[in-house]
């Protein structure tokens, strides 16, 4: 009588590429003969052989780097799976991860390892961002502030990576924190530099931005939890940024993919805004010439940052606005 060929308790479900044979005593069967008994000596199979399989990995991955490479491109996301799913390897399996970054070159991968050696003094975080290629992830708002401090960044290119992270959630005692979050908090953003640059600003100028963010969030109502003065812009505009700080825009966009909306009620997000843009400063000057059309321009930079974010479901009201907003400029 044959016995089952793909035994589940050998190894993790997420090893099911690896393929060899095992040296071992008597092992238990069912009664019927046919598959293996769930007992310690099979559980103590499954650890050593995962273990030292591991184990060899890592040692490839030092002393062989290209070759590693070249695994874990064609075996990468059976160990991304392990991380998710499999508590008692997650910190080893950490070890073995590889993703680009701002500091690598494209098509270079680094490990958790050597983004941690290259921190620089007063980091305590490991930032990564998630987005459909390289290439609009530079172009987009996310890692202005990353750029403007010298930070490294870590590019999360496949959808399952901010889940991958999420479960890791710490790597080398550094937590793993995207860079889309409400509260993120960068070196540098201390409270004597706020106090710097309160003493710098024009009261006037201030209110007048309080006064901008206010209304705003009047136009966009509950599209938005909060718009916000934004600390981490230079060039862009708007940003959305997720206030919940768990719930990535990635993983959001996965989760609507799979159909599981219905099954959890995404929140509204933050807008935050860069009042030194000119276009910012433009639409407090036409939010007094022209109210409708102001409320216009601002449901479109919404629009935009949403865009941005990858979160925008249906597109068509925003192309039709754009479209309204072109002519009115063309007009004018």
């Amino acid at each position: 009588m044959l016995i089952d060929q793909h035994s589940k308790t050998i190894l993790p479900e997420w090893l099911r590429f690896l393929k060899g044979v095992i040296d071992s005593e008597d092992l238990p069967l069912n009664i019927s003969r046919q598959a293996l008994q769930d007992n310690a000596l099979v559980a103590k199979i499954n650890k050593v052989v995962t273990s030292r399989f591991l184990k060899h990995l890592g040692e490839v991955a030092k002393d062989e780097p290209d070759t590693y490479e070249k695994f874990w491109g064609e075996f990468g996301f059976f160990l991304k799976e392990g991380v998710v799913s499999d508590f008692l390897h997650r910190e080893a399996l950490g070890k073995l991860l590889r993703f680009e970054s701002s500091k690598s070159e494209p098509g270079k991968l680094v490990s958790l390892a050597e983004y941690v050696a290259r921190m620089g003094e007063g980091q305590k975080e490991i930032y990564y961002i998630s987005g459909p290629s390289r290439e609009a992830i530079e172009a987009g708002p996310y890692i202005e502030a990353f750029r403007k401090r010298d930070l490294e960044i870590i590019y999360t290119l496949d959808p399952i990576d901010d889940f991958v992270f999420s479960h890791l959630a710490v790597f080398d005692e550094k937590q793993l924190v995207s860079a889309d979050r409400g509260d993120l908090k960068l070196p540098g953003d201390t409270e004597e530099e706020g106090k710097d640059e309160k003493t710098a600003v024009d009261e006037a100028e201030k209110a007048a931005t309080a006064g901008l963010t206010a209304w705003m969030q009047e136009v966009l109502g509950d599209r938005v939890k909060e718009v916000l003065e934004s600390k981490r812009l230079d060039d862009s505009p708007a940003i959305i940024v997720n206030p919940d700080g768990f719930l990535t825009s990635s993983m959001e966009r996965l989760m609507r993919s799979s159909g599981q909306q219905g099954m959890q009620q995404f929140g509204a997000k933050n807008l935050e805004i860069n009042s030194r843009h000119p276009l910012l400063k433009g639409l407090a000057e036409l939010k007094e010439k022209d109210e409708p059309f102001a409320r216009s321009v601002v449901e479109q930079i919404y629009d935009n940052a949403m865009i941005q974010a990858g979160l925008m479901v249906e597109p068509r009201s925003m192309v039709k606005r754009s479209y309204e907003i072109l002519a009115r400029l063309v007009r004018s």
